[in-house]
């Protein structure tokens, strides 16, 4: 047996439910808190345990209100799902609640339960758009209701083919009058994906067809995978977020596509908000892990519940990006009330998220009922979506499910209506070819990333390296080191741009060493990152040579005329001739720039330049001068070498501005 400790002090009244519900579901809650209080811990079972949960299942339910959902769940598992005093008060679920079994077979299931009434649809679909399977709850003594119809048509949209359809309180009911009722349910699935779904009559009160339910969920769960596998970066929809005292703020969510760990750092999502998990609890036992498909609880740290909203993502710092633009395939029902029009105002259901949204229709003037079209939602505020995600659109008033799809774009660009070149790439994303979508992702501009690539591509990241891995195999792209990526026909513009610009400009400057790397970049438009791995593949593929400050095309070479070397030969001997007054060099500016770039002269200021062997006889002589006497002045340096008062302050200040002496007062003393 072992024992839950709390600290006295942080154990508050307003938290009695709380405590008991994360940590003694089975027990009454103010006699845990009692307990605490009186002698400072509870006695748990013994499987209050860390552990580690593979292979998990999260169920939904589904049905009218007051079809017998929150009762069929308690009997099944001891927990009551509804967690607020209105909700046991008015006997309605109006909000999320959770409970979770073993099945006969041994699997780990979450059940989410759902409000019915229409008034609390938000609510209902916040919690399904990441269930594996469905309990569709149906009363026997009513028989198909329209939120029935409605969620049906919900877990349709949202992908939902796996499930149960439930016929509760079946001793309310005889035969004749069942027959009825399944002649209904014929009539009301026909055409669905739970036309084909097995059917079991229960009796809460009774107990009748209990076990036979859950032998059911357990053979229908074992025909699917579960989500454990890892599939990309982690993400979890939050659908709740509160404080328990000692251990501070708690999210709850179903973890999708990959693992999270206690002690990671992680980021809230839209509104980039960096925290740490403090701690993981799965069905109130604390985990060393949680795999995705997982029904979590997550202890966060730097965060209050009140910076937290319903419908925020927890991901991993840097890998996902809220947005304000979806592109997506939308399927209007055919029970729509109406045709939807260009830019109608619908709210966006998608994970556990709510948001207003304008729909573009970007292929059509119109979408009727039961068709469907492309779209581009632009959403009122930011959340997550990623390529793949199933969601849900209703109108706003009156209230109601009119259709829903699959986001093909997590981060679009805005489209213009009616272009073939966005309709097509749009098909291309959704037809999902991991050769298509990598190449989409990369586009044909520049060099990207290529976990940029990855997070446009929305593919999970084994599956996008291996398209990689063909895709470089087959030659479509080219890899340019720093992580860059690049279409074949991509890199084929850019390299001949970038010899072409070299090829210009050594044709303009033909005795110039190259063209300074700052201006090469600024001419191709490259941020840093990728001009740098646009050299490097550059010189591997041997296309150019370079130094720290100028490119060149390979084999390039500045070569003087004939009469530019006798001008260049006649500017030395003139400075020869008169080393420490030397002429200004009567040479054109580019031949005067080779002369400097092979090291032929030294400039000093202005038109002021000496031979290279005497700027460095001058210097070591201040050197030498400075570290006997302490100083040196204008004076002694033009008596030394006979030269003017205008080029001996100019070789100093020379000298000053690189730093190896400085003026003080009317001397020079070393830096």
């Amino acid at each position: 047996m072992q024992r839950w400790r709390c600290p006295r002090a942080s154990v508050v009244v307003s938290n009695i439910p709380r405590i008991g519900a994360l940590f003694a579901p089975s027990y009454d809650s103010c006699r845990v808190f009692r307990y605490i209080l009186q002698y400072g811990s509870f006695p748990l079972p013994c499987t209050y345990r860390p552990c580690l949960v593979i292979g998990m299942y999260v169920i939904g339910t589904a049905g009218h209100v007051d079809h017998g959902k929150s009762t069929l769940i308690k009997q099944l598992t001891g927990i009551d799902p509804d967690r607020w005093q209105e909700e046991k008060l008015r006997e309605m679920t109006i909000d999320l609640g959770f409970a979770w079994l073993t099945l006969p077979g041994g699997r780990e299931v979450s059940l989410i339960d759902v409000p019915g009434h229409e008034r609390f649809i938000k609510n209902m679909l916040a919690g399904v758009g990441a269930i594996d399977a469905a309990l569709l709850v149906v009363a026997a003594d009513e028989s198909v209701m329209p939120q029935t119809v409605e969620h049906l048509a919900i877990l349709d949209l949202l992908g939902v083919t796996c499930g149960v359809l439930v016929l509760t309180k079946a001793d309310l009911v005889d035969a004749a009058w069942l027959e009825l009722v399944y002649a209904d349910l014929d009539a009301a699935l026909h055409g669905t994906s739970f036309a084909a779904a097995p059917r079991v009559l229960v009796s809460a009160r009774t107990g009748q067809g209990l076990p036979t339910l859950l032998q059911t969920i357990d053979e229908l769960l074992a025909a699917i995978p579960a989500r454990s596998q890892v599939a990309g970066v982690p993400r979890l929809p939050i659908d709740r977020a509160f404080t328990i005292a000692g251990f501070g703020t708690v999210v709850t969510g179903t973890l999708l596509d990959g693992p999270l760990l206690p002690g990671q750092a992680v980021e809230l999502l839209p509104q980039k908000l960096r925290v740490r998990i403090r701690g993981l609890q799965i069905h109130q036992q604390r985990s060393s892990e949680a795999l995705p498909g997982t029904r979590l609880a997550v202890n966060l740290t730097g965060v209050h519940p009140a910076q937290i909203a319903r419908g925020d993502v927890l991901t991993l710092p840097d890998a996902l990006l809220p947005t304000s633009l979806i592109d997506m395939q939308l399927r209007l029902l055919p029970t729509a009330p109406r045709p939807l029009e260009h830019n109608t105002l619908l709210d966006l259901f998608i994970g556990a998220a709510e948001v207003r949204c304008h729909a573009a229709l970007l292929d059509r003037e119109m979408l009727e009922p039961g068709a469907t079209g492309w779209v581009q939602l632009r959403l009122q505020r930011p959340i997550v979506a990623v390529r793949g995600e199933r969601c849900v659109v209703r109108q706003p008033s009156p209230s109601l499910t009119i259709g829903g799809g699959i986001v093909v774009d997590g981060q679009p660009p805005r489209h213009r209506r009616f272009r073939a070149e966005v309709i097509t790439a749009l098909e291309t994303r959704a037809r999902g070819a991991p050769e298509e979508l990598l190449l989409q992702a990369v586009g044909v501009a520049a060099p990207r990333l290529w976990a940029d690539v990855l997070r446009t591509s929305g593919m999970d990241a084994r599956m996008a390296q291996a398209g990689l891995e063909l895709l470089l195999r087959d030659g479509r792209l080219v890899q340019l080191g720093d992580g860059m990526i690049i279409t074949a026909q991509g890199w084929q513009a850019t390299a001949t741009r970038l010899t072409a610009l070299l090829h210009a400009y050594h044709q303009r400057f033909p005795l110039r060493r190259g063209m300074p790397r700052e201006e090469l970049r600024r001419r191709l438009a490259f941020d840093p990152p990728v001009f740098s791995a646009v050299l490097t593949a550059a010189h591997e593929r041997g296309l150019i040579e370079a130094n720290a400050t100028h490119i060149r095309q390979s084999g390039h070479t500045p070569a003087l005329t004939a009469a530019q070397q006798r001008a260049v030969d006649a500017c030395l001997r003139r400075m020869q001739q008169s080393p420490y007054l030397p002429p200004a060099p009567d040479l054109d500016g580019e031949l005067l720039a080779w002369m400097l770039d092979q090291e032929l002269l030294v400039r000093i200021s202005g038109d002021v330049y000496f031979l290279p062997a005497i700027y460095t006889e001058m210097l070591d002589w201040v050197r030498t001068t400075i570290a006997q006497d302490d100083s040196l002045s204008v004076a002694q340096f033009r008596d030394r070498f006979g030269t003017s008062r205008k080029y001996a302050l100019a070789f100093l200040e020379h000298l000053d501005a690189r730093k190896i002496t400085r003026r003080s007062g009317d001397v020079r003393r070393l830096v």
